[in-house]
Parts: C-alpha cells; structure tokens; sequence
C-alpha cells in the first residue's frame, strides 16, 4: 500500500499539521512545514480542513429504511407494540431488503462512517429474510466500512414463538457478529425467559450482547439489574451493550449513580441515538466514569420514524442541541462519542484513549479512517455540518 499524506490538516481542530499514512495506519504526525514535500507519496491538501477519526454508527437499522423512496406519513400508534406491528405489516410493500440496505449503507458512508454496527431483525413473520439483505449491503461494501450485524428479535422472543429458534440457526450460519433482544419486561412479560435465550445463545456462539432496553423508571432499573448479574456470573464483562438506557434520567439520584457504578464496573457500554424526546443520556457523566459510550442513527426515514438521513454530523449535531451543548469540551466530548467512542462500543478491544487528550485516535500506530471536514474549527464542523462537497473520506489509508 502506497504512502498517502494529508498535508494541512488540523487533528481535532487544532494546529496545522501534515498527517503521513502508511500500510493503513497513521505512521507519523508532524507539524505543518510549508517547504517540507513528500515526493514519493500521494498527497491530500487539506487546505486547513479539520481531521477526524471517521464516524462509527454503532445503532442502525439498515434493514427498515426506506430512504430515498417516496415519502409516506407516519402512522404507527403511540406505544412500542403498535409501532413493531406498523414495520411488520408495512416493509414487504417496499423495495427488497438488500436493495434498500445497500443504498442506504452507500448514504453512511458517503457521509464519513466507516464503523457501523446494524440490526437485522428476525422474527416468525421476516424470518431470515432481513439478516440476507443486510448482509448482501455487508458484502457490498466491505472495502469501504466494517459492519457487524446484530441477529435481533424486535417483536419479542416469548411472545413470538419460533423466534429463538430463527435466532440459534442465523448465529449457527456464522454470518451474525451479536446477540440483540429488546424490552425482557416491557415487551416479552418474560424477563428470565428472554434473557435465558439472548444470553444463552451469547454463550453458545461466543458473541457479545446488545439490548434495546426503552424500558424506563423502576422497571428500566430492574431489567438493568438482570443484565448486570448475568454479565457477571458469565464472565461476560465487555461483552455487553445497553441501548437507549431510559433507566437513565428517569429514576432517583441514587439509583442512577448505582447503575452507572455497574456499567463502569463490568465495562457495559451504552448506545444513545440522541432521542428526541426528554429523557437524555447522562453521556458526559458515564464518559467521566469510564463507561464506553456510543451514538447511532436508529431507523431511518422508515414506518418508525420519519426522521433520519445517513448522516452521522446530522445526529452528532442532534447529540449537542439535545444536551444543550455550548462550551468546546462538552463538544469535543460529543464528537469524542461519535468517532472513537462508537469503535469502542462495536469492539471493546479497540484502542481507548482518553476524550481529553490532544489528538486521540490520530497519533502514530492508529488506524487510518479519517474524515477532514472544511472547517473552521471543531465546534463550526459539528455547527454548520458542511456539505458532502466539503468533506474527504480515508479509509484504511486511501483517499474513499
């Protein structure tokens, strides 16, 4: 692989400084010299665009899109259940599964993710069907981004019967990198009974977890509490995601300190998608407490929601209006989640500096997913969101 060097760039914002990539990753940093020329490279003039580690979605439903197709008002009731039954009877009416997957993984990439982490639903009615066009989008683009795929039962696994069969032959296929499920209180009725399959199958395969627990208040708590003692007695610390986290903002002082000891503890990660609603993530308290946290998309313009368009600046600008962001380090935090914090959630062996460092994730020996963003600084990046037309995409050290 040839030597590419970024010449001018500003790593998190900061000082002008040439970028020298080799064999994939970052073999050097130095600061911008304007009589220093590099005739054996490729070079990127990065006009004193601000440098990122690219984007990492670490919640999409790839699967549900229906981006870039004709509009369809929203109609989904108000309650989680009516919402599942909109999607099942809605997504066949569209384009094929891998065909809107594949389109709407393009759109991510296009934007500046290359870590994504997306959800294949599976239940008695899809089937296998939505894991197939999900991995057809993986196989697609799989030299332009790295995607783990999530076997989940979004309506429900006691309540659906065949479910946790359709789950033990997808993960029996070698194709599904985690385990999901959703709602153990809420939505199944059955904590015990779901979390026996999810965390059974998990030991079984040998794959992580990530729940999508909306449940919220007390019974949020408890049903954190159930994940927390199976994390433990597994042995699974690391290995598991908490998604949404309503338990969080919706109980007592106390009770949330708990939880957030636990998650630290065990090394649980959370995944936000920086939701609309009021409940919000405490993300910068977990950070200070040395919990992995993530952002992610969620659905995408889809019988969910109407909401979404690919763009992980989009959402990590919803992450800062929605937390009422307005000092640089509370926006460096942001950013922090939405690039290296999100690696960190898809694999807890990825590389952890610290949020407050100089350039994190862009020193010598990192990997060279890199997005520059026409610029003035990091906060106008995340502020003004520049167009596509404003933005350049490395991966693994070429220019995308």
């Amino acid at each position: 692989m040839s030597r590419l060097v970024l010449r001018r760039v500003r790593p998190w914002g900061g000082g002008e400084s040439d970028i020298i990539i080799d064999g994939g990753s970052i073999s050097n940093v130095v600061d911008h010299d304007p009589d220093a020329s590099y005739p054996e490279a490729e070079v990127v003039e990065g006009e004193s665009w601000v440098a990122l580690p690219t984007f990492a979605d670490v919640h999409v439903h790839l699967d549900s899109t229906r981006w870039g197709l004709p509009f369809k008002p929203h109609t989904a009731g108000p309650s989680l259940i009516e919402h599942i039954e909109a999607d099942r009877a809605g997504w066949r009416e569209d384009l094929p599964i891998a065909q809107k997957a594949t389109r709407m993984l393009g759109r991510l990439i296009e934007c500046g993710a290359t870590k994504i982490r997306s959800y294949a639903q599976i239940d008695s009615y899809a089937q296998l069907e939505r894991l197939d066009g999900v991995l057809a989008a993986k196989e697609k683009y799989a030299e332009q981004a790295d995607v783990t795929i999530m076997a989940f039962p979004q309506s429900g696994i006691m309540i659906d019967p065949g479910t946790a069969d359709l789950l033990d032959a997808a993960l029996a296929r070698g194709v599904v990198d985690v385990v999901g499920g959703i709602d153990p209180c809420g939505l199944d009725r059955d904590p015990k009974g779901h979390l026996d399959v999810v965390f059974g199958l998990a030991q079984k395969y040998q794959k992580p977890v990530d729940l999508h627990i909306h449940e919220s208040g007390e019974l949020g708590a408890f049903s954190w509490e159930l994940v927390f003692e199976r994390t433990r007695a597994l042995g699974m610390q690391g290995q598991v995601t908490i998604s949404h986290g309503m338990a969080l903002g919706t109980n007592d002082a106390a009770v949330e300190a708990a939880l957030i000891e636990q998650l630290a503890d065990l090394d649980v990660a959370m995944a936000t998608v920086a939701p609309r609603r009021s409940v919000q993530l405490p993300f910068r308290r977990l950070m200070d407490s040395g919990v992995r946290v993530g952002l992610g998309q969620d659905g995408m313009r889809d019988y969910w929601s109407p909401y979404g368009n690919g763009d992980m600046l989009d959402r990590l600008y919803q992450l800062c209006l929605q937390q009422n962001i307005k000092y640089e380090d509370d926006f460096r935090k942001a950013a922090y989640v939405a690039t290296l914090g999100g690696r960190q959630v898809i694999d807890p062996d990825a590389s952890r500096p610290a949020h407050d460092e100089l350039m994190p994730g862009i020193t010598p020996g990192d990997d060279a997913d890199l997005i520059l963003l026409e610029a003035e600084g990091l906060t106008t990046a995340i502020i003004d969101r520049p167009g596509l037309d404003k933005r350049r995409i490395i991966r693994r050290g070429a220019l995308v």
